[in-house]
């Protein structure tokens, strides 16, 4: 029990020196990823800098303690910094002080209930958000961080919700940029997706391990970082108008619980579901994926606590939230991380910078860390997605579209909300009209298949109707007219048989209407049988009226229904007597 909320007890026993090594070497390359990163995504959430490398630290180490996944690397990331942003500047806070204390507190009520979620074991509540929702939303986001930090490259003042309120904003101060900015800006943005897709090849063919390469290409935005704040701190560029970070503080920081306002908190509730949603899907995702290359596995709910205690982790050291972040996760397993001690001895990393490199890094240009956010955001924007949708599935694509216009021109908050929503209600639109299909015996064989797709053997006096869905309240009433229409369309039928193997539910609803179809079949002198019912469904239905009161039998398999029920018309019909007395049903075993 103790191994199952604290996994570090089971990955712990079996750590020696190689695990170590390894661990070291990603964690050395993470921590020069992760110190650009989280300085500009502090700014992206619309705070100080040194707020993205407190949130770096004490976080990493929680979820080394709780966490599953081996290569999942946690800290701030693009989308959660943005609806960070959006939720706090919806408060309307007085001063910079306010926004910080609402973000700090944000963390904590997203820690809150994503533990509190895992304690329930709703690992499962991923499962609401489905994956073209999801693609669709962080292809938006993408777009508006982008767009939001284009300000910072051009040195302006330009804000706003959403992409048009951003594009307008800018449209109207784009005559005031500032030309040293701008120079700054897109020099590090060219740079930046040069050394993203080019140096890391060239440095191979100058003789260079990949492994080193690889390394040097990872800190290509420490180097723009680097060569921007000395050329602007030499050539006195900020009495020209180039924006920097400014003074940060130097050292660790102070630990204390966020403020305790009970108003503060209410206006955060939903903003901070909806990040812990998001956060916590695109974690298992990326924490799936990567553990089912090395043939390990993560479990959801305990994801949901280790996730959760990082985001207080933050929130007491006085971070905003985070998650896990799908570049510096993807950069984890790649440089060989076997263990979470990676994101362990990555906290300790950015430590020593809080503790010792914060002066440095005063003159650094606001634009350097936008064009950083840029090139790193815009590798998440997936329109093939939409392409690809259309092609599948048209619902799926109408789910998705709305999400990204929706979040494009309303915002995060309400693009999320209104694509759970529709993928909700899509999915009960689906299921209330669930697949059914008349089926006959293939010749020669105990197999029953759709009558429209294949030649099959049928009986005029026998309908087998399978259904592919489980039985509950929104489908019921369907099941209900189909069976009706076929009785009327067919008056030779004497015997209706349900197929069942794909319903692995009937709840109340259905129940009830299984008895009124039942009743109504007997009413018209036809007999109600099931077959190929599951064990677990058996054991529900014995627990009702219905296997009492069913005029037929229930079958092991659709074949025993067949065969018992051709044998019983056909002798029903040599002797020329009605079927009178109905056969007790014959109920299957429940290992079926």
């Amino acid at each position: 029990m103790l191994q199952r909320y604290l996994p570090i007890l089971g990955w712990l026993k079996t750590y020696n020196r190689d695990t170590l090594t390894s661990d070291l070497v990603a964690a050395l390359i993470v921590t020069v990823m992760l110190i650009p990163q989280s300085l500009a995504y502090a700014l992206l959430a619309g705070l100080p800098a040194e707020v993205g490398l407190y949130a770096s630290i004490l976080p990493l180490v929680a979820y080394a303690l709780f966490g599953t996944s081996r290569t999942l690397a946690v800290g701030p990331v693009a989308v959660v910094s943005l609806m960070t942003a959006a939720a706090v500047g919806n408060l309307s806070l007085p001063d910079s002080e306010a926004y910080l204390a609402a973000a700090v507190a944000l963390a904590f009520i997203s820690g809150l209930l994503l533990i509190a979620m895992g304690v329930l074991r709703l690992g499962l509540i991923a499962n609401f958000l489905s994956h073209p929702v999801i693609s669709a939303f962080i292809t938006a986001s993408g777009l508006i961080i982008a767009a939001s930090q284009l300000k910072h490259l051009l040195g302006v003042d330009a804000g706003g919700d959403n992409l048009l309120q951003i594009l307008l904003a800018l449209g109207n101060r784009i005559d005031e940029a500032n030309l040293p900015t701008l120079l700054i800006g897109a020099g590090a943005v060219i740079f930046l997706f040069w050394v993203r897709s080019r140096l890391k090849p060239l440095l191979v063919r100058a003789g260079l391990r990949p492994r080193l390469a690889d390394l040097l290409a990872k800190a290509g935005p420490v180097l723009a970082m680097a060569v921007t704040t000395l050329v602007t701190a030499g050539a006195g560029l900020t009495e020209q108008g180039v924006r920097v970070v400014g003074e940060v503080p130097q050292g660790l920081p102070g630990l204390g619980l966020p403020p305790l306002d009970a108003e503060l908190w209410q206006q955060l509730f939903v903003s901070a579901l909806l990040i812990s949603l998001v956060g916590f899907v695109e974690s298992v995702s990326v924490a799936q994926t990567l553990a089912a290359k090395r043939r390990q596995r993560i479990c959801p709910n305990q994801e949901l606590i280790g996730l959760g205690s990082a985001n207080i982790a933050s929130s007491v050291s006085g971070g905003f939230p985070v998650t896990g972040g799908f570049s510096r996760s993807v950069v984890n397993f790649d440089a060989g991380a076997e263990t979470p001690a990676a994101g362990a001895f990555t906290a300790v990393g950015i430590a020593l910078v809080t503790l010792l490199l914060t002066p440095l890094i005063e003159f650094l240009p606001k634009a350097t860390l936008a064009a950083t956010i840029i090139v790193a955001v815009l590798s998440l924007v997936d329109f093939g997605a939409l392409k690809r949708t259309w092609s599948y599935s048209r619902s799926d694509f109408t789910a998705m579209l709305a999400t990204l216009v929706l979040t494009l021109v309303e915002g995060v908050e309400v693009g999320i909300i209104a694509g759970v929503g529709l993928s909700l209600l899509l999915y009960l639109y689906r299921t209330s009209k669930p697949h059914s299909a008349l089926v006959g015996k293939l010749p020669g064989s105990e197999h029953f298949r759709n009558i429209d797709r294949h030649a099959v053997e049928t009986d005029p006096r026998i309908l087998t109707l399978r259904v592919d869905e489980s039985l509950y309240f929104a489908n019921a009433r369907f099941l209900e007219d189909r069976i009706e229409a076929l009785i009327a369309n067919n008056p030779s039928v004497e015997h209706l048989v349900l197929m069942c193997p794909a319903v692995n539910l009937i709840d109340a609803s259905a129940l009830e209407s299984l008895e009124a179809i039942n009743q109504r079949l007997s009413d018209s002198g036809v007999r109600f049988h099931l077959s190929e019912v599951k064990g677990p469904v058996m054991d529900a239905l014995r627990h009702s009226s219905l296997l009492d009161e069913l005029t037929g039998q229930v079958f092991l398999s659709q074949y025993d229904a067949w065969e018992a029920l051709r044998r019983e018309a056909a002798s029903a019909a040599v002797t020329g007597t009605p079927e009178a007395t109905p056969v007790p049903h014959r109920e299957q075993s429940p290992a079926s």
